[in-house]
């Protein structure tokens, strides 16, 4: 389309009853490789990011580094941040001839932008606005070159009606409307303040916030009646949605490669870009890998080995549901139908299937874990070795260092097993909950690829299940095993005490057996007389023993009793003496003073 300096306005693309898909301003994101990325998947529009026009007409570097463009950048609008009509007229002027049409920033809620007069403060001066838009129409020499607006709304909608009907009276070529407040941020859009705006001016009005598929273009149309949307997330997350893709197909993310190869985008934003589109159809694993790569080899190479290149299978073409083959020479057009098709579905899905089945380092581990969690529940019920042998086995001093770490390291797996489990519980639903659709519209290799990732995250939440279970039956076991070691002991012990008992019961039964014998053996009374005194001895005997430890205490008494007298002595001895020492020594006192 000749825009620019040719004879058709970018005001013809708003045909009655179609929509126009504009792709929005985006600071550090739409520039010229992702603006040439989404025009070749259905963008009717692509604006720049937003350029703050003071230092843009400043400086000769700012305008080298901020706006870059081709012959292919059409229609192109480029946005700028300005608080003065002139300077924005001066800015205008100068890209005019590269571009279709500026547009203002009255929507940046950020707080250095407000702060300095820029984006969201200007929808409350409405008077600087109609006076900057009618600048730019009257000192742009070009009668098809757009000046256009981009707002958020008042709480009170009536100061919002008011703003455009102002700047449409100063010859405004439409206007973007944002759907929410300068305060607001994922708050749902108000549709309807996108309607009412719609129904009070004249000129088209472009809806923009939350339009993340292309459903949501005729939802937002139907619901406001406007003549475009502007998406910005939504194309971050799949640069293909305006044609149709729920999620970024492969081939897409091969041209961004291709693209920033091409243009030598700077290795960071050609990451941030791919980030943004992996997001939607990788785990949260993959995510964590792919985000700490660190240069433009190694994210090549990152992505064949997960998904393949794309020279190297089958896609569909989106002309009339005829296939197409890409990086295919050998097949010949009416090759290209549903035998293609078929060709298509069997290639990718043997790319996606060897690369989709391989497991994380991660999740390689927690299944090993698993393994390793079975054979030690199988070695313990082993029927040949008692529990009592295996309490002894525990008891060993390696395990009695281990135990002081054991409660801790039993809640440390247990808190990473069920994290792991929520992590694969929620890419199940994830996965499961896509629309997934096996019309010829949708390439059949990202299909497969969203079925294999649900296979693994289904895959994933079985593995971390069992290892938790079986890591809680393992420490039961144990438990159990312990207990019953503990009991078998005691039972033992108890009958030893028994067997001893018995034993002792038995003796005393013998010797009282024994006595009953000599008592009876006893003919007359001169054994009786013979035992008797016998017994009198004995008493006797211990009778003088008993008198004589008696004297022996006497004695030591008396000997005590003496000692105390002599240590009573012995301290009125040294009372006297140390009362003599003073008396000496209060004498050689007063002498001393006296020869002084």
């Amino acid at each position: 389309m000749k825009t620019s300096n040719g004879n058709t306005s970018i005001m013809d693309m708003f045909e009655k009853g179609k929509v126009l898909k504009i792709c929005a301003p985006m600071v550090r994101y739409s520039k010229l490789a992702f603006r040439t990325l989404v025009r070749k998947y259905n963008c009717d529009i692509c604006f720049t990011p937003m350029i703050v026009a003071s230092d843009f007409m400043r400086s000769v570097k700012a305008r080298d580094s901020e706006f870059t463009t081709n012959e292919h950048d059409r229609p192109l609008i480029v946005q700028f941040a300005a608080h003065e009509a002139q300077t924005l007229a001066d800015a205008a002027c100068v890209v005019a001839p590269f571009s279709d049409g500026v547009d203002l920033n009255c929507g940046c809620p950020q707080r250095w932008a407000m702060s300095a007069g820029y984006g969201a403060c200007l929808i409350n001066k409405p008077e600087l606005v109609k006076d900057m838009v009618r600048h730019v129409r009257n000192q742009v020499d070009n009668p098809n070159y757009t000046a256009s607006i981009k707002i958020r709304i008042h709480k009170d909608l009536r100061r919002t009606v008011d703003l455009c009907q102002k700047a449409e009276s100063a010859g405004v070529s439409w206007i973007t409307v944002h759907g929410r407040t300068s305060e607001e941020r994922h708050q749902p859009v108000h549709y309807d303040a996108i309607k009412t705006i719609k129904d009070s001016v004249s000129v088209p009005v472009i809806a923009n916030g939350d339009i993340k598929y292309l459903r949501d273009v005729e939802s937002t149309r139907q619901l406001t009646g406007v003549d475009g949307v502007m998406a910005a997330r939504g194309l971050l997350a799949n640069p293909a949605m305006f044609s149709g893709y729920e999620d970024t197909p492969l081939e897409c993310i091969w041209d961004w490669v291709d693209i920033s190869i091409e243009q030598g985008t700077p290795f960071t934003c050609f990451h941030h870009h791919l980030i943004y589109m992996l997001e939607r159809v990788s785990s949260q694993p993959e995510r964590k890998v792919f985000n700490s790569l660190y240069s433009t080899s190694a994210v090549i190479d990152y992505l064949q080995n997960t998904y393949g290149s794309v020279h190297d299978v089958v896609f569909p073409s989106k002309h009339d549901g005829v296939f197409e083959l890409i990086g295919t020479d050998e097949l010949e057009q009416e090759e290209r139908t549903e035998a293609g098709r078929q060709t298509c579905f069997q290639k990718i899905t043997e790319v996606v299937f060897s690369h989709s089945l391989e497991m994380t380092l991660q999740w390689t581990a927690v299944a090993l874990f698993l393994y390793v969690e079975i054979a030690i529940i199988v070695i313990l019920c082993l029927p040949f070795i008692s529990p009592r042998r295996w309490q002894s086995i525990f008891h060993m001093r390696i395990w009695g260092w281990m135990g002081q770490f054991w409660n801790k390291v039993f809640l440390t797996m247990i808190i990473i097993l069920i994290v792991l489990f929520l992590d694969a519980v929620r890419e199940v639903r994830k996965y499961s909950g896509k629309e997934l659709s096996t019309d010829s519209k949708l390439q059949p290799n990202m299909f497969d690829h969203l079925h294999m990732k649900l296979f693994r995250a289904q895959r994933n939440l079985y593995i971390s299940g069992f290892a938790v279970f079986l890591w809680l039956v393992m420490k039961r076991v144990v438990t159990l095993i312990n207990q019953l070691a503990t009991v078998s002991a005691s039972t033992a012990a108890l009958q030893a005490q028994a067997d001893g008992a018995n034993q002792a019961a038995k003796k005393y039964m013998e010797d009282n057996e024994l006595l009953k014998q000599a008592l009876m053996e006893g003919k007359d009374d001169k054994a009786t007389t013979e035992g008797m005194e016998l017994l009198r001895k004995e008493v006797e005997k211990l009778k003088e023993e008993l008198k004589t430890s008696g004297e022996a205490l006497k004695n030591s008494q008396s000997e005590a009793d003496v000692m105390k007298k002599q240590m009573e002595g012995l301290a009125r001895e040294y009372d006297r003496l140390l009362k003599e020492h003073q008396e000496l020594q209060n004498l050689h006192d007063g002498g001393n003073k006296k020869d002084d």
